[in-house]
């Protein structure tokens, strides 16, 4: 972490989570066009899950990005005791979250179907109760999965993180249409189905990345022995995951404004949003993959006080990022048509979504820098400035200007929303990430 050339070191950590988030890309896609094939209106009820379903993912990535950013800056500074005492009260916290999502999923879950759904048949709200219920009461796995995975990431064990997202992917894929179509005896079990594909993917991933941890981790300790919650621990997770909680949870927000705004012009455009995200998530995912190997890195040299390796792995990440980010806008605007078929997509469906890929792949050429300049706001513990551009972006920008562009000219303009907000959030994050450098990473001393 702290001698290994800039450029080999950021592969390394990274590569082994780029191809794991690929291949969580392409299960996201592959669980949808098996969902597809059931129904348009099961696809849209799938769709409709995604905010909730990224605020369970919000609460479980964002403490762990905060578990991730204390124990790779006490490992940078050698201090075991509070690196170990970091992994056990991440632990604790996704146990708590788990608790609390388990009642979201009990008691909410209709309600929160029903305030989306006004005139849509009554089918979208059946599937997407059953299906969204499933995923929340037996979300154990996932938050199992995101703690160990994070503690594997932030010793530097990505490998093993490679290996137990892959694992849990791949069962999933292999589920996903026996239990939805019913093959080798099974029931036919549609959206519910899909729902325990993933639910069991995920228990299978956190079952794995738990071993790795105590097989092969021995930078940490992880005994419930004498565990005693600590607070002072506890508030320093949450100074730098807080605001990735916040900020994940503002996207499920824009995601249910985004819906809201949709199903009242289409229940079809409501699927096309969510396919799209589906779809964009096989070029943001390796990104999001390549940012978990640029915060522990970062993390560690800050620690560390080394200045230019924290310089050169920034520079590093931000132009492996932006050919992501280009190759997925060239992939939208050149066959989006294509894109949509893969889901069945009806001549409805290819009307309205057709020129709405080609129009938000504009959002991509400037998002790699916004998503990078939030790694490194994480990685030096101020994620505030993370939580400033997504607030700004996604509650200040995206959904009031798609509001407007829906009443003056419906589905042809609404799509415009994303590149206005993504421009809007460049140019806040070009100016954090100045400040961060001015304050934070210039007054370190030159290296020896």
């Amino acid at each position: 972490m702290g001698t290994m050339p800039e450029g080999k070191l950021l592969m390394n950590m990274s590569l082994p989570m780029m191809i794991s988030m690929l291949v969580q890309a392409m299960y996201n896609i592959v669980d949808s066009i098996f969902v597809s094939r059931v129904s348009e209106n099961a696809l849209t009820a799938v769709s409709l899950a995604f905010p909730l379903q990224t605020l369970l993912i919000a609460v479980a990535a964002g403490t762990g990005v905060g578990v991730n950013s204390i124990l790779s800056k006490s490992l940078g500074e050698k201090n075991y005791e509070r690196a170990n005492k970091a992994a056990m009260n991440g632990i604790f916290l996704h146990i708590i979250s788990y608790v609390g999502s388990v009642i979201i999923g009990l008691l909410a879950v209709r309600p929160f179907y029903a305030s989306q759904i006004k005139n849509a048949p009554v089918e979208i709200m059946e599937m997407g109760v059953q299906y969204l219920t499933i995923v929340m009461v037996a979300s154990f796995g996932l938050y199992a999965q995101f703690i160990f995975e994070r503690l594997l990431q932030a010793t530097g064990r990505t490998f093993f993180t490679m290996i137990s997202q892959m694992v849990g992917a791949i069962i999933n894929i292999i589920l996903d249409p026996i239990l939805i179509f019913g093959y080798f005896g099974l029931p036919r079990m549609g959206v519910a189905g899909a729902a325990v594909a993933t639910v069991v993917g995920q228990i299978v991933a956190g079952i794995v990345s738990i071993l790795y941890n105590l097989k092969k981790n021995d930078d940490i300790t992880i005994s419930f022995q004498g565990f005693r919650p600590d607070g002072y621990v506890i508030a320093g997770i949450y100074k730098v995951g807080l605001p990735s909680i916040v900020m994940q949870s503002i996207g499920s927000v824009m995601t249910y404004g985004m819906n809201l705004i949709l199903v009242g012009l289409s229940s079809t455009a409501a699927a096309v949003f969510g396919v799209y995200f589906k779809l964009q998530s096989f070029f943001f995912m390796p990104v999001f993959g390549l940012n978990n190997g640029i915060i522990p890195i970062v993390a560690y040299n800050y620690g560390a006080k080394k200045k230019k390796r924290m310089v050169r792995t920034i520079k590093w990440g931000m132009c492996i990022a932006c050919c992501f980010m280009v190759l997925g806008f060239l992939a939208f605007e050149t066959v989006p048509g294509m894109l949509l078929l893969l889901f069945d997509a009806s001549e409805n469906m290819l009307t309205i979504g057709v020129p709405a890929l080609r129009t938000i792949a504009i959002s991509f050429l400037s998002a790699w820098f916004c998503i990078v300049a939030s790694s490194v706001f994480q990685a030096v513990g101020n994620g505030m400035y993370s939580l400033y551009v997504s607030v700004a972006r996604q509650l200040v920008v995206l959904l009031p200007v798609a509001y407007i562009l829906a009443k003056i000219g419906g589905l042809s303009l609404i799509w415009w929303c994303f590149p206005i907000a993504e421009l809007m959030s460049g140019v806040i994050s070009a100016i954090c990430l100045m400040l961060t450098f001015k304050k934070v990473i210039q007054p370190l001393p030159e290296e020896v």
